[in-house]
């Protein structure tokens, strides 16, 4: 049986995190966009796609880092830091697949989009994107100070 994962991953985790990453980041910029400047009709539709992709790539992330933290050595030290990362993670998936259902349903009940709107849903985008930013400082620490994912646990492999 083929792998998903090449033999120098330690699981999927690593080869998604980026996803949702780039894709919320770019559907905030988009919705910074459309908040500044008069924009044409798609760029909407843009913004709200870019959202449930993102929502759903943070989930699948959410999903492949659970599974993740039970092949990898994890020092001792790394324990506390791994349940803020699985925690802010969480709230990141929620907050984002909240934020992509609330901009669907709106769009397809045909709520007009003013300037009021277009900067509310701004906001709406910029709070997610804190939330991003701390899930990814707590991931970026796990590899980078405590060496998480970079050694396979004993006998996972």
């Amino acid at each position: 049986m083929m792998s998903l994962v090449p033999s120098w991953a330690p699981n999927l985790h690593p080869l998604l995190i980026h996803f949702p990453i780039v894709l919320l980041i770019l559907a905030a910029t988009v919705d910074l966009l459309d908040a500044l400047f008069e924009r044409p009709a798609w760029l909407g539709v843009l913004g709200t796609s870019l959202y449930i992709a993102g929502a759903v790539a943070a989930v699948a992330a959410y999903l492949t880092g659970l599974q993740a933290a039970a092949t990898v050595f994890i020092p001792g030290m790394a324990h506390p830091l791994v349940n803020a990362h699985r925690t802010w993670a969480l709230i990141t998936a929620t907050y984002f697949s909240v934020v992509a259902v609330a901009r669907l349903g709106a769009r397809r009940a045909g709520f007009p989009r003013g300037r009021g709107g277009r900067l509310l849903l701004l906001a709406a985008g910029l709070v997610g994107i804190l939330c991003l930013q701390q899930t990814a400082e707590r991931g970026g620490r796990l590899v980078y100070e405590h060496g998480v994912g970079v050694i396979a646990a004993p006998g996972s492999r």
